[in-house]
């Protein structure tokens, strides 16, 4: 069956929760307050099956001015609305807001009921009608049907249960695919469970055992136990009304407006980029940097508007905007928001995300009007290449990118794979993407900077992989810089060998003079295997420069030629092998090699016996047992 999440909305006391009790049986007034006063204070909940068996949760607002914020909570992600108006009274103040309210957040189906139809004459009650007829017909329920209802004889239910259930089957279900988003409306404690949090679930599904993230808080919670219907389920779907019991935090560290969220898909944010619109109704014009009240979901905050194409949004009209945060929200491109006045509190605009974590913009620049333009407006492939090239060097997960462009995954991976067959983007890992313009900004960098260092050190193997990171893509993690790596070398590009990066046609190759040096260099430690010239000897009797001494060492290092057996001591390979030799000879009648004996082995001193077994014990020829060593 489909998951339906219908909705109140009107003016206060004209008869929503007694419709709703009506409708289900159940009061929404929890609070004594709401008992004594006759009003609601709180968002409250209901649930009922409709004749076809299909099952509906029912979130019934406050009416009063004084309490919009939990109107607007309570509206944020429902199907449809029951809009009611009573008889008795008309079209009122509350009744116009939250029109208005229902009309930003997009809501557009939904019935309007005429309640307390039981206090009027058949007369007024035409009269009412026509009133409300040309009431609606201005906004987004236009066409909408009109029942007139008595909810304590029960007079026009059945009509009203019937048009639901039409109504109904025109609702979209939420898809119950992907990351899962939850935004809280209530949070209290039952005993023995523990806290409890209450919701609509926008998207994905909720599981017993998932781990969830808190936001904006960034705090990782369990879910224990699930209830859907005053039901315990053991998975929650999107379009459902559900009640989560979460482990490990208490009620305290919870508020309305947080969110449940799948673990990294969501950032906190202190800047969104809008596409905002004031209403007609709205009573006076909205300038540059007013401080207004932000309302998305279940979340409300205060922030400041900067207007990026003028200084002053007049009644009626729209345009891109910047709203700036005091506290971070959360939100996915596409989200409906609503404004309201800092004070007067009053209900003034609102509008949809177009960049739910954007950079501070500066005003009156095409360049940024051009880029929201193409995020709004632009096709899906348009606005998923666009978020490619504008950081092209970085590299985006599809999971980034469906939030970035507010689209499903399914979606954003049927435009990638586009992009992918046109040249316009790469995978470099599963599901990890970089614009191909990028990769190619990448590889022109890697293969000058190459370029210059083999032509600088035409004696070094290559130039090190982690400073060619660090220094010019600091942005990029070691591991997708790997990836970005296999790709190039896959490519022909490079040549990743031993964490050091060269061109392909590249190897290290000594001029004459340099091959003087290293011929003089051997020749000085093969003289002495066993006793060889220090660096500064060597420098000394060739008279050779420092660095020029240390780019050969390092040559003939890499090259095998030379070993380096400490920090300040070399071997020539002639040495290693020929003390190989003479230890399997020792160690082929005896067991055990003092270091007196080695040295005596080796006709040297201690100062170069001791690195020179403690060499073999690192390439594993022997091993140290106590002070002896033994052959492996």
């Amino acid at each position: 069956m489909k998951r339906l999440i219908i909705g109140t909305a009107g003016h206060i006391d004209h008869g929503k929760t007694t419709l709703v009790r009506a409708l289900t049986g159940i009061d929404t007034d929890r609070l004594k307050e709401e008992k004594q006063r006759g009003i609601s204070i709180e968002l409250g909940f209901a649930h009922f099956t409709l004749p076809s068996g299909q099952k509906a949760a029912i979130v019934d607002v406050p009416g009063h001015e004084r309490f919009i914020r939990h109107m607007l909570a309570g509206a944020s992600g429902i199907d449809m609305v029951v809009f009611t108006i009573a008889a008795d009274e008309g079209v009122m103040p509350q009744t116009r807001e939250h029109m208005d309210i229902i009309e930003l957040l997009g809501v557009n189906k939904g019935i309007v009921v005429l309640t307390k139809k039981d206090l009027v004459d058949e007369e007024w009650l035409i009269l009412v009608e026509e009133e409300v007829r040309d009431f609606i017909d201005k906004g987004i329920l236009k066409g909408a049907p009109i029942i007139a209802v008595s909810a304590f004889s029960g007079e026009g239910i059945e009509e009203l249960v019937a048009n639901i259930e039409r109504l109904a089957e025109e609702v979209e279900e939420k898809p119950a695919f992907g990351q899962a988003r939850f935004p809280i409306d209530r949070v209290f404690t039952i005993a023995g469970f523990g806290t409890v949090v209450t919701g609509t679930l926008w998207s994905g599904q909720i599981s017993v055992g998932d781990t969830l993230e808190l936001m904006p808080e960034r705090r990782l919670v369990r879910v224990r136990n699930l209830q859907v219907h005053n039901e315990k389920v053991s998975d929650a779907y999107a379009g459902q009304r559900v009640a989560v019991n979460l482990q490990g935090i208490e009620v305290a560290d919870i508020k309305r407006g947080y969110l449940l969220v799948t673990p990294g898909y969501l950032s906190p944010s202190y800047r969104v980029d809008t596409r905002l619109r004031l209403l007609q109704s709205s009573p006076r014009n909205l300038r540059n940097w007013n401080r207004i009240r932000f309302h998305l979901g279940t979340d409300e905050a205060l922030g400041r508007i900067v207007l990026l194409d003028r200084d002053e949004l007049r009644v009626g009209e729209e345009a891109f905007a910047q709203i700036v945060m005091e506290k971070p929200v959360v939100c996915c491109k596409g989200d409906p928001f609503v404004i309201r006045f800092y004070s007067p509190v009053t209900t003034i605009g609102g509008g949809t995300i177009i960049d739910p974590n954007a950079p501070k913009q500066k005003r009156f620049k095409e360049d940024v009007l051009h880029e929201l333009m193409v995020k709004e407006e632009g096709d899906l492939n348009e606005v998923v290449q666009h978020e490619l090239m504008s950081n092209p060097k970085e590299v985006v997960s599809l999971v980034e990118l469906a939030k970035k462009t507010g689209s499903s995954e399914e979606q954003v991976k049927k435009e990638i794979n586009q992009l992918i067959q046109e040249k316009k983007a790469v995978e470099i890992k599963k599901e990890e993407y970089i614009s191909y313009y990028g990769l190619e900004l990448i590889s022109k960098k890697i293969s000058g900077t190459l370029a210059e260092y083999h032509q600088k050190y035409p004696l070094r193997d290559g130039y090190p992989k982690e400073d060619m990171r660090s220094r010019f893509f600091p942005d990029i993690n070691g591991k997708i810089f790997n990836f970005i790596l296999k790709e190039l070398e896959d490519n022909g590009v490079l040549v990743n060998r031993d964490n050091k990066l060269k061109l392909p046609e590249y190897s290290p190759a000594p001029n004459e003079k340099e091959k003087e040096a290293i011929s003089q260099i051997v020749g000085l430690m093969n003289e002495n295997l066993f006793s060889p010239p220090s660096l500064e000897e060597v420098k000394r009797k060739l008279s050779l420069k420092d660095d020029t001494l240390q780019e050969i060492m390092n040559y003939l290092t890499d090259q095998g030629v030379i070993i380096k057996v400490t920090q300040d001591m070399y071997f020539s390979k002639k040495a290693i092998e020929e003390g190989k030799e003479r230890l399997e000879k020792f160690f082929a009648f005896e067991k055990e090699l003092s270091l007196a004996t080695a040295r005596d082995i080796f006709n040297t001193t201690r100062k170069y016996a001791l690195p020179l077994v403690e060499y073999y014990d690192k390439i594993r020829f022997t091993r140290r047992v106590g002070d002896m060593r033994v052959k492996v």
